[in-house]
């Protein structure tokens, strides 16, 4: 269901877009909704209070974690299909690894996951090069989702050295309403001149209080139950339901090489991430706090040693 839910955010993404509704609407209204959701949820568990001494975090996640990337990932979706951006966001592993391994060397640093950030590098490679249809529009619409997981990947990096004694679902809940205010004043000045359509209203309001408010209780009450590493594998499903959506919803067309880019972008991120190892005991370098999908297990891990609970 959760996976389910995050490989829907961007087939909603991509109706509000065909209503004229510019990427800093779609993202100022989405972050704050899920704000709604999450802050009293963290409040219910207590977890407000650690989120003292943080702010400076707050803006840096705000920026590289969720602003910066959802603004990205709706931008470039305006030149390409929802369910290639899916399978594009699936990357972020790959630069988690990337950076841990060029800054610090012995974090994974096994052949299996090098192989995995090879064939996940080829994955990309081969979805823009090939797959891609619109020309200039859609390589430039491509590389933003890529740039957007490279942010989840830094951002992931980040979260693991310099966020430490905060719950998690508390991070995330200031994480989203930083982001709403900042988003405001540019929503406000690319505000389209009619009202919403029904169809729009309703996958903004699907997309906030579902895809990211929602989903997010669901992942860390799933952390607490069994895991952070069992919990990150639904970021390397996401992309699947986005590609059912996309073809049964949208019209979207699935060929050989997007079948090619998503078998080898996911293999590879999941590679790069364990190291080819079943999560059994963690996986240190998975995507970052996504809104579309996964989590930094190791921001995750402190939470479940201690039996925390988010209560859904």
């Amino acid at each position: 269901m959760l996976s389910a839910l995050w490989g829907a955010s961007y087939l909603f993404i991509k109706v509000a877009l065909e209503d004229d509704m510019s990427p800093t609407v779609i993202v100022c209204v989405r972050t704050a909704l899920a704000a709604l959701v999450l802050l009293p949820v963290a409040a219910r568990a207590d977890a407000l209070a650690g989120l003292r001494g943080h702010g400076r975090s707050i803006l840096v996640l705000a920026v590289i974690q969720m602003g910066g990337p959802l603004l990205l990932i709706a931008a470039g979706e305006r030149h390409i299909a929802s369910s290639l951006t899916g399978i594009l966001v699936a990357a972020a592993p790959i630069f988690t690894f990337l950076l841990a391994f060029a800054l610090e060397g012995e974090e994974r640093a096994s052949r299996t996951s090098l192989a995995g950030v090879a064939v996940g590098i080829a994955g990309v490679a081969t979805l823009l090069g090939v797959d891609a249809e619109g020309g200039i529009d859609a390589l430039a619409g491509g590389l933003m989702v890529v740039l957007a997981s490279f942010g989840y990947g830094v951002s992931a990096w980040f979260v693991k050295r310099r966020v430490r004694d905060v719950q998690p679902v508390a991070m995330v809940g200031a994480t989203a309403a930083t982001v709403a205010l900042l988003m405001a004043p540019f929503a406000a000045l690319s505000a389209p001149s009619h009202a919403p359509d029904l169809a729009a209203t309703g996958s903004l309001l699907a997309l906030g209080f579902l895809c990211t408010g929602l989903a997010f209780v669901i992942f860390y009450s799933l952390v607490a139950s069994d895991g952070p590493a069992k919990a990150s594998l639904v970021g390397y499903l996401a992309p699947g339901f986005s590609i059912v959506y996309g073809i049964t919803l949208l019209d979207e067309r699935f060929t050989v090489a997007t079948a090619a880019g998503l078998v080898m972008i996911t293999g590879g991120s999941w590679l790069a991430a364990t190291g080819g190892q079943l999560p059994a005991g963690g996986v240190d370098v998975a995507a970052a706090c996504q809104a579309d999908g996964g989590a930094e297990a190791a921001l995750l891990e402190g939470d479940a040693e201690r039996g925390d609970r988010v209560p859904a």
